[in-house]
């Protein structure tokens, strides 16, 4: 039951930050690419853009931020685009958005089954006085 609740803990903190990556909600602006990195894993490659985000009226200024979604192709150094910052540390978002909220949602989704697993063992079991437990008890 422990595991489930953390799980339900993780995804419930995550839930408004996936929300509005999902939607590109946030504080509109320009991101500048600068720097392209890339991870090479068991028969793939991961890249990722990071560069400096500014909003539209200047109040917030972001250096050294990834481009959520952005592949080896997306930018040339320098370039420019529309983006979004959701107030996730370290990423700003697409005018696309980001189906981030799909980790989200399965984390609450298990954590949920694992608790309703527990619960449900615990009612059944008859050395834990469930229900099932008790009513054999009543009968015998």
């Amino acid at each position: 039951m422990a595991g489930g609740l953390l799980l339900i803990l993780l995804a419930v903190q995550n839930l408004a930050p996936a929300r509005a990556a999902a939607f590109a909600d946030g504080v509109p602006g320009t991101f500048v690419a600068r720097e392209l990195t890339c991870v090479q894993h068991p028969g793939h490659e991961a890249c990722s853009w990071s560069g400096d985000f500014r909003s539209r009226d200047g109040a917030v200024r972001r250096e050294a931020v990834a481009f959520y979604g952005g592949d080896r192709e997306m930018f040339v150094p320098g370039q420019s685009v529309r983006a979004y910052d959701t107030g996730r540390q370290g990423h700003v978002y697409g005018p696309g958005g980001s189906n981030e909220w799909v980790a989200v949602a399965a984390l609450l989704l298990s954590g949920c089954l694992l608790v309703a697993r527990s619960i449900i063992r615990a009612l059944r079991s008859p050395s834990r006085g469930g229900v099932a437990g008790r009513a054999r008890q009543d009968v015998a």
